[in-house]
């Protein structure tokens, strides 16, 4: 690039003063011309480089903002000097190639006496005893004067460049190879030399090569794995491209009419076992072309060719550009063209008729027998075929127990849940249909109902009527009108029959259990009066308990009903096991949640 003169303001006043007549003058379009075909012939060469002041060439390709330099720097012709650094002080100084660290002692250093402001250790100049890496001595160099270590080299601070760093030869010392080199041709010299010696014995065979090579090749069979191949002779391990024990491409069917093999990308594309009557899925190995049109690929050129179609109807969509646009026009596309199809065949249908034709039982109800494939193992699990049924909860769902028509859970009522089928709130009782739901609203509508459900739950009297007409009045009595006192004075006095009857039962029992108690009794005094003592003692212990359970249960049930913040703390409330006694006597009043009969 032509470059221009850019002086000072002071330096050109300064010139103008001195001298008028040699003003620069400006320059015309005839220069400019020049300046421009000189810039272009140093480009191509034809013209020679511009020189700075150091007799440098500069090079015609830098640009202009480069091989300028600013006005305050006072330069008359080219120059790159402004693009170099100023001061050469400030420059780094590297260190050269062969500049390494010295290592080892220096040998030259060796002295016999103790020097002042050595290592009080070992006698060395070039640390402090604190520094000193050799063990302590039990008497110092500084009071003995004996056996004074030689002095370090003192270490060069190197400063290295970025690929200084990085050379993992540099500081290597070339001679120290020679000692390989040396050690290899002595093993070799003694090799000729048994040779020679088993020449001249007449032991000609190649047992002895053979024994060498053995102890050379001892490591090389465990190198030697699927998929690597070691030459001994040549020490190289060769990676094949395949294993040695899969089957090549070309080896699948050796009919030449199969599929073609490229040997040079080393695939084949069709299905070698195309003409032998095999299926895809049922070979290993079916071309390149099935495993690449397999997935979401077809999925993919699918909706490729939707966007080109669209692109050549006319709408501005790109399957890359705009995926999701894409997407949503075929999925309208797709929709509309179901639309019509079925459109046009209702219509036809409408003119034609016909359509109770198309409204056929599936072939497997015809003709009892199914087209569709499954296979089956020796434990009668499914190998191919039958897909499984998708799970869509961890949980079981839809088991009736107990004779229920419905789940628990299916009713909701004043807090509590039970069954839909019979009202039920109880986990696991029976279901009794449609019957205890007439008894659940007979609670809500009145009196009416009410005492048609107690009569159907009284115990029938002798002088009651069968069961058949005992329906037939509590279906008569679900009338308000027919509905009287003296049928519940009798439901009362059936109650109240039954209940002497039980206490007479009760009193009878009584009477057998305390003649049965008396005999034993005697019998135990007889034989032991120290256990009869032990079991009373036992029986007032757990009555003892049982009180002290029921008030804890009672005390249990009146905090609960109190509210969360008005409750008091039990931290003050001493802890300790519980004896036999107090066990029993939480398992007699423990409440079972499973037991049908609990609530009532």
């Amino acid at each position: 690039m032509a470059s221009t003169p850019s002086l000072p303001v002071s330096l050109l006043i300064a010139s103008k003063s001195q001298a008028i007549g040699n003003e620069p003058q400006k320059k015309t379009r005839e220069d400019w011309r020049k300046a421009k075909e000189l810039e272009e012939a140093r480009k191509a060469g034809t013209a020679p480089a511009a020189v700075d002041e150091e007799g440098k060439d500069i090079n015609p390709h830098i640009p202009q903002y480069i091989s300028s330099a600013p006005w305050y720097y006072n330069t008359v012709g080219p120059t790159l000097k402004h693009q170099r650094p100023q001061e050469d002080e400030k420059q780094k100084h590297l260190a050269k190639v062969g500049d390494w660290f010295q290592r080892g002692v220096n040998l030259d250093s060796l002295t016999t006496k103790f020097r002042k402001g050595a290592c009080e250790n070992c006698g060395a100049v070039t640390h402090k005893k604190k520094d000193c890496m050799e063990r302590p001595r039990k008497v110092l160099a500084k009071y003995s004067g004996a056996e004074i270590a030689p002095d370090e080299f003192i270490q060069p601070e190197l400063k290295l460049d970025f690929d200084g760093k990085r050379d993992r030869w540099n500081g290597y010392n070339p001679s120290e190879h020679l000692g390989i080199i040396e050690e290899f041709e002595k093993v070799e010299d003694t090799k000729r030399q048994l040779k020679a010696q088993r020449l001249n014995t007449g032991d000609e065979d190649d047992g002895g090569e053979e024994e060498m090579d053995g102890d050379e090749d001892k490591y090389v069979d465990e190198v030697d794995m699927p998929g690597t191949k070691v030459d001994s002779k040549q020490r190289i391990t060769v990676r094949n491209l395949r294993i040695r024990e899969d089957t090549a491409k070309y080896l699948r069917n050796l009919d030449p009419s199969s599929a073609y093999y490229d040997p040079k990308t080393r695939s084949m594309r069709e299905n070698p076992y195309k003409d032998t009557g095999k299926e895809a899925e049922q070979v290993d190995y079916a071309g390149e072309n099935f495993i690449r049109f397999s997935g979401d690929t077809s999925k993919h050129a699918q909706a490729q060719m939707f966007a080109w179609e669209a692109q050549h109807a006319g709408v501005d969509v790109h399957l890359l550009a705009e995926p999701t646009k894409a997407e949503k026009l075929k999925v309208e596309y797709v929709g509309k063209k179901e639309e019509i199809k079925s459109s046009i065949q209702e219509s036809i249908l409408e003119r034609y008729g016909g359509k109770e034709h198309l409204q056929v039982p599936p072939k497997a109800l015809l003709l009892a027998q199914t087209e569709q494939y499954v296979e089956y193992s020796r434990t009668g699990k499914i190998i191919k075929g039958a897909e499984k049924p998708v799970v869509s909860s961890r949980y079981e769902e839809d088991i009736y127990i107990n004779n229920h028509q419905s789940v628990w859970g299916s009713y909701w009522k004043d807090g509590q849940w039970g069954f839909q089928c019979c009202h039920s709130t109880i986990r696991n009782s029976y279901c009794t249909g449609e019957r205890s739901k007439d008894i659940d609203e007979g609670k809500k509508t009145g009196s009416s109902v009410a005492i048609t459900a107690i009569k159907v739950e009284c115990p029938p009297s002798e002088n009651e009527t069968t069961d058949s007409q005992i329906d037939d009045q509590v279906e008569e009595e679900r009338e308000p009108e027919l509905l009287t006192s003296n049928k519940e004075k009798e439901c009362e006095a059936s109650l109240k029959s039954e209940a002497r009857r039980m206490k007479k039962r009760e009193k009878k029992k009584k009477k057998k259990s305390q003649k049965k108690t008396k005999g034993l009794r005697k019998s135990a005094h007889e034989s032991s009066s120290s256990g009869t003592d032990e079991e009373t003692e036992k029986k007032k212990r757990l009555l003892e308990a049982l009180k002290v359970e029921e008030n804890r249960i009672k005390q249990v049930e009146l905090l609960m009903g109190l509210d969360e913040r008005k409750r008091p703390y039990n931290s003050m409330v001493e802890t300790k096991a519980p004896n036999e006694e107090e066990l029993e006597a939480y398992y007699i009043k423990r409440k079972r949640d499973e037991d049908p009969m609990a609530y009532f």
